[in-house]
């Protein structure tokens, strides 16, 4: 039912940190005290998890991580006293949004919603309340960080400066790292399918509409979406969340409550729409999904159709990029240009141990005998959600092992050098900012550099 995977590192965290707060049993105590925002010992534990968890990922936990901690707590509350100050724009329904991306984040890290309310302890609608406030939190800190920050720019010279700072042996090594691109599409079924799906879910509309069965049963019993299991088709929906379909998104808010949909065709299939509960801009359905059959006839279509985009591609009459954006039915392909992203940077070089998703593995076994600029002839393969497609990959490059070097690295160089001007101007920006709000630390905290400086600043802001 998504368009994409919730792949936002910090969302992760602030899940992960909260659900670990929650599970702790710790006598708590305040520790800290910013206008009239306290901060917790579990506070700076749960951060700690955080950090815990990071240097499982490579990064190495910090020598002095308590104080990095509460004094991220304290600077993020900072922001966010200056956000509302400022009055920047998060509504109810922003967060709201945020806390469903999120909640369906969680659900498939735990695999089903019952072993995440097992793990937690905690339902969907207790999660929810429970995350409402930190969620909220983290949306107006990055809104005011984001303003501070986004005026600052590096020049060329500022990124070679950056980078001759660094001595030689010192320089980072980088193995074999590859851009890889596919151009995707999915077979589509035939008109008899179609209808044959069509006429399914108007039966099943027919039969509850004559009291004859209940939708949750069909739902239940003949809903193709993986989840039904553990949600029985029922999902909450946010106006302003982007990763629904379109269609499903458009037709689930038209209806009004107790009101079942003709069948709506999204990219996964036809759908049948129950309206279960409005309330502002969320909304409660629930859903039934049929998927027409495609057939060996309509992936024998689909192969023909890539064989002559990729003649296209190889006699130079258009390049994979263009191909992509004209053809391909991979959601985010207009956005990525059809290239794989690396889950960690957000870039497009990734490694070949970065393959690891089932839709991607079979990508590594044309590797060797694919050279920069090739385009392999079309694939059959099974996406995300379990569809048969066929796709082209394509090996725009390939780099050798180096150490890091201006020529072959400037925009991770670049990226370096912006962002230690960013914390730096963000830095600044506490230091002059601070002594305007009070800020009241615990002796056992004091001693940690930043919080020996804020509150000094503090001190003599207020005499």
């Amino acid at each position: 039912m998504k368009k994409f995977l919730i792949s936002s590192f910090s969302a992760m965290l602030l899940l992960q940190g909260a659900f670990a707060q929650q599970q702790k049993m710790v006598a708590d105590k305040i520790v800290a005290k910013v206008g009239e925002k306290i901060i917790l010992k579990s506070d700076i534990e749960s951060a700690l998890v955080d950090m815990q968890q990071q240097a499982l990922e490579g990064q190495p936990l910090p020598a002095n991580a308590t104080c990095q901690a509460i004094e991220q707590i304290i600077a993020q509350k900072i922001l966010v006293l200056q956000a509302e100050r400022d009055s920047l724009p998060i509504s109810e329904a922003d967060v709201d949004g945020r806390i469903e991306s999120q909640i369906r984040w969680a659900e498939q890290r735990y695999g089903s919603r019952e072993k995440m309310t097992e793990v937690t302890g905690y339902t969907i609608y207790q999660l929810r309340e429970r995350f409402r406030d930190a969620i909220r939190e983290s949306m107006l800190a990055k809104a005011m960080r984001d303003k501070i920050v986004n005026s600052v720019k590096v020049t060329p010279t500022e990124v070679k400066n950056h980078f001759e700072k660094v001595p030689k042996d010192s320089l980072p090594f980088y193995e074999s790292e590859l851009e890889i691109g596919q151009l995707v599409v999915l077979p589509k079924a035939s008109y008899e399918m179609d209808k044959y799906a069509i006429d399914r879910l108007n039966d099943f509309k027919s039969k509850v509409e004559k009291k004859e069965g209940e939708f949750s049963t069909y739902a239940s019993l003949y809903s193709e979406d993986p989840a039904v299991k553990e949600n029985g088709g029922t999902y909450v929906l946010n106006r302003n969340d982007k990763s629904w379909d379109p269609a499903f998104m458009q037709a689930s808010f038209r209806l009004k409550e107790g009101d079942i949909s003709s069948p709506v065709k999204s990219q996964y299939g036809y759908h049948l729409i129950k309206m279960i509960k409005r309330a502002g801009d969320n909304v409660t359905v629930q859903h039934i999904l049929i998927k027409p059959n495609v057939l060996t006839a309509d992936i024998s279509n689909a192969i023909n159709k890539l064989d002559t985009i990729r003649a296209n591609i190889i006699s130079g009459k258009m390049s994979f990029g263009e191909a992509v954006t004209k053809y391909s039915d991979e959601p985010m392909s207009k956005f990525n240009g059809g290239m794989l992203q690396n889950p960690n940077t957000g870039s497009t070089y990734i490694t070949v141990d970065q393959l690891n998703d089932p839709s991607t593995k079979d990508i590594v076994m044309l590797l060797d005998s694919l050279k920069p600029g090739g385009v392999t002839k079309p694939l059959i393969f099974e996406d995300e959600q379990g569809r048969k497609a066929v796709r082209l990959v394509y090996l725009k490059t390939r780099t050798e092992p180096h150490r890091e070097n201006l020529k072959d690295d400037y925009s991770r160089i670049q990226q370096r050098t912006m962002q230690e001007k960013q914390v730096s101007a963000l830095n600044k920006w506490l230091q002059d900012k601070i002594p305007t709000f009070y800020v009241h630390v615990e002796p056992e905290y004091r001693q940690c550099e930043n919080i020996s400086k804020w509150t000094a600043s503090n001190t003599v802001a207020s005499k």
